[in-house]
């Protein structure tokens, strides 16, 4: 299928539009993904069970369905009578069954204990086959590799990466004295513990490379930023400064770390290093200035800022230069996050007494929501920059959900015990 064909229908069906509550609940580990609403522009196709499925630990297909659905681009139709990766499809069933592509794939162990799988997919409109490959992996491995599938197949069709072998860091709070930072598959899977502390965590940051993450943690009794290797567990304190040290934020090339400190008295944004060197100052004056974010060039920083009387957007050339407000409409906006495609930027805003996310375009300065009226926090993109993960609150406890960006599709990732909150999407998984 390309991606011209791709286009074509969507613009065909029409603009997306927010199809109800509809009720689908998948179980993934400890995780439990409740689909809560889907765009009418989703593409069909059938993703049919792999061969020798049945002798593997995990359902390769059902994960690869999962995935495509979950991105609110796709609606998975039935195949019809199962088809092997060697057979040609029945394009006669597929067709009455109104898929325009149809995945199918096979998985083989190996002598020394790994798996093979192979995948092609078929474009069912021009009844020819428009991709193949065939991956090798131990056990460990296998639920990335079908998310590295999926993305395949999600470029394949839509000409833009995908970003199902990604990771997300969230905090997860048990009872009242215990926080953990989580670290788990973009699909809530194989939830991992990075750090356990008996104090609050917050303002989680990845670095551009997905090898390590900045956070704040009130371990020494104020709040202090630290950076953390993921896979030594070794870390070490970056902002330790008198005062609060808080809201970490990579430069897109690694380089530099964005914090709000008030070690001078009000609170104000600095740049430094990794390490904790070169501290120079960004902002100035008498106003509160913090959640700093770089935009993907890394030649601005978004952040938040009272220096209006509210808090509001504001950004500023990291190269030096005028502060410009960004934000306008709403009496109080915070937390931004700056998609990964640069031309748009994601906030909280409060209206009456909920908070709800909003998304700004950069050029027209149209805002549109993305959530409903309620308690929604710390949104973060997904890679791509098509998926919006947030924490929300729910019966008085945080749960994560995730949102399309033109608003037609939503997901909550529930089922893990505790309060979820402060998540962070990280980068794709090389």
């Amino acid at each position: 299928m390309t991606v011209q064909m791709f286009k074509r229908r969507l613009l065909l069906q029409g603009a997306g539009l927010m199809a109800g509550l509809a009720a689908s609940g998948l179980a993934w580990g400890q995780f439990q993904v409740d689909i809560l609403g889907v765009g009418a522009n989703q593409f069909p196709i059938a993703v049919q069970p792999f061969e020798n499925e049945s002798a593997c630990p995990e359902n390769i297909s059902k994960i690869i369905s999962n995935d495509l659905v979950r991105s609110g681009v796709f609606r998975l139709v039935e195949a019809g009578s199962a088809s092997g990766i060697d057979v040609e499809p029945d394009w006669k069933a597929l067709t009455a069954q109104g898929a325009d592509a149809d995945v199918v794939g096979s998985i083989q162990k190996t002598t020394d204990n790994r798996y093979e799988i192979k995948f092609k997919l078929f474009d069912v409109v021009k009844k020819q086959e428009t991709d193949q490959a065939s991956y090798v992996c131990p056990a460990d491995d296998l639920r990335l590799t079908a998310h590295r599938i999926a993305d395949r197949i999600y470029e394949r069709i839509t000409g833009e990466k995908g970003d199902f072998a990604t990771r997300i860091a969230f905090v997860r709070q048990d009872g009242r004295h215990m926080f953990n930072i989580m670290v788990a598959d973009s699909d809530g899977h194989n939830p991992k513990t990075a750090l356990k502390s008996r104090e609050p965590i917050m303002s989680i940051a990845w670095s551009p490379d997905g090898r390590r993450i900045a956070y704040t943690t009130f371990e020494t009794g104020k709040p202090t930023v630290w950076l953390q290797n993921l896979t030594t567990g070794k870390r070490h304190q970056v902002a330790a400064f008198r005062g609060n040290n808080s809201a970490p934020a990579f430069s897109p090339d690694g380089s530099t770390l964005a914090v709000a400190l008030s070690k001078d008295g009000g609170t104000k944004i600095y740049l430094l290093n990794p390490e904790g060197m070169n501290l120079r100052p960004f902002t100035e004056g008498d106003s509160i200035d913090t959640e700093p974010t770089f935009s993907p060039d890394g030649k601005y920083i978004y952040f938040t800022s009272d220096r209006g009387g509210n808090p509001q957007i504001y950004r500023k050339p990291v190269a030096g230069g005028s502060t410009e407000r960004v934000s306008f409409g709403n009496a109080y906006a915070v937390s931004p996050t700056v998609s990964p495609k640069n031309n748009e930027i994601a906030y909280i805003v409060r209206a009456g007494g909920n908070f709800q996310l909003v998304q700004q375009d950069l050029s027209t300065g149209n805002v549109i929501p993305l959530s409903q009226l309620g308690k929604n926090e710390s949104p973060s993109y997904s890679p791509n920059g098509n998926m919006i993960i947030f924490a929300t609150d729910e019966g008085g406890k945080g749960v994560l959900s995730t949102v399309s960006t033109d608003g037609s599709s939503r997901s909550r990732l529930s089922g893990l015990s505790g309060d979820i909150r402060e998540p962070a999407w990280g980068p794709t998984i090389r």
